[in-house]
């Protein structure tokens, strides 16, 4: 199979039918093998019923529908999970991402040999207090912070070589960092494409000012994932040995301090230095537990199911 859409949504009731109609007119004209694979996240309206009724019209489309809403990134590794096609696309379902990109998006993975292609929504149709200004503060954050060369990280319009999304693990909020993700599991080849934006047909938005907070508490973690996940000891321990150091420093002064200089000077409990002491190897020693407790859970921990599937459509 040539390409696999997936496509994440919740509440997109409206604008199903038509994403549809686009994508599979896209891909019968250029002659691609495809399928369409709809993830239903917890969806209240009608939207399940309708891919069913797409399913009946067309064997291309296939679904998941979840027990209840567990998060896009969730939809995102369910979808991953069931791809067969050589390039994997992803795309929003507000029609907001444009399905005539898909024959370059795919020919950057097949034929130039990208791992990964990402979307730039250079133009955006979308309010710039609300959503422009923070989505380019958190661009810039992300890039330093991950060396991964992107202007749009959160485009949801984005091609993956089939490798990448079967050897990445997309959990909690990461669906915004799959390309740090993939750069980290070692697939370097990552580019981007100025792709088309337009406004939303239908419904409102899903996401509101609160994401970008989550946003960068997300790629704090990913900072330190891609740092220290595998080695939780390096850091914790480095902490720990500063602080005993520190702890250790106090205490060699107070105690030359108070048996050569100083004798009959105050008691050593009286003093500041001593609970600075104190403190720091109280901290040192948390540190190296932590540390500890790290190595231990990162070499007993289990893959447990991150959501639940209440139907499935063609798969």
């Amino acid at each position: 199979m040539d390409i696999s859409v997936v496509i994440p949504l919740l509440n997109e009731r409206e604008s199903l039918n038509e994403l549809h109609d686009w994508i599979a007119k896209v891909m019968q004209s250029n002659r691609f093998s495809y399928e369409i694979i709809f993830i239903d996240d917890g969806s209240t309206d009608n939207s399940w019923e309708t891919i069913q009724q797409l399913s009946i019209k067309d064997i291309n489309v296939k679904g998941i529908r979840f027990l209840r809403n567990f998060g896009k990134s969730q939809a995102l590794h369910a979808g991953f999970e069931k791809a067969q096609g050589n390039v994997v696309i992803t795309m929003d379902a507000d029609l907001q991402d444009n399905p005539e990109e898909i024959p370059e998006l795919y020919s950057m993975i097949a034929n130039d040999n990208y791992d990964l292609v990402s979307g730039w929504k250079k133009k955006r149709y979308d309010s710039v207090l609300l959503k422009n200004l923070p989505s380019k503060l958190f661009n810039w954050a992300a890039r330093k912070t991950s060396g991964v060369k992107l202007h749009d990280f959160n485009c949801g319009l984005k091609a993956y070589n089939q490798s990448v999304v079967k050897n990445i693990d997309v959990n909690g909020e990461m669906h915004r960092y799959i390309p740090v993700l993939a750069n980290n599991a070692g697939f370097y080849k990552i580019t981007e494409k100025v792709v088309l934006h337009q406004a939303r047909k239908y419904g409102s938005t899903k996401f509101g000012m609160d994401r970008f907070v989550h946003g960068f508490l997300d790629l704090v973690t990913i900072w330190f994932i891609s740092r220290f996940g595998k080695r939780p000891m390096h850091l914790f321990g480095a902490l720990g040995v500063i602080m005993l150091f520190i702890g250790l420093a106090f205490t060699v002064y107070l105690g030359v301090d108070k048996l050569f200089f100083n004798p009959t000077g105050r008691l050593i409990t009286a003093r500041p230095q001593f609970y600075i002491a104190l403190a720091t190897m109280i901290m040192g020693t948390q540190f190296f537990i932590a540390g500890f407790l790290g190595e231990l859970v990162l070499r007993t921990r289990e893959d447990k199911k991150r959501y639940l599937i209440k139907e499935e459509i063609n798969l």
